[in-house]
């Protein structure tokens, strides 16, 4: 995996765990929209990088 990928992969766990440990309902929320941003990004960087195939043959 590149760099950025392994930025975003930890990123985004991050965000889940604080997401997870926080108490009040506006840090939950906060946390786990940017866990969602962070794992969209992860998702882009993996395509991007060519660790996802993308095959638009249907068989």
């Amino acid at each position: 995996m590149t760099k950025y990928a392994w930025l975003f992969l930890c990123l985004t766990v991050v965000t889940a765990v604080l997401g997870l440990g926080e108490e009040s309902q506006d840090g939950t929320t906060t946390a786990f929209i940017a866990c969602g941003v962070f794992a969209t990004l992860l998702l882009l960087t993996l395509i991007v990088g060519r660790r996802i195939k993308f095959d638009p043959v249907l068989r």
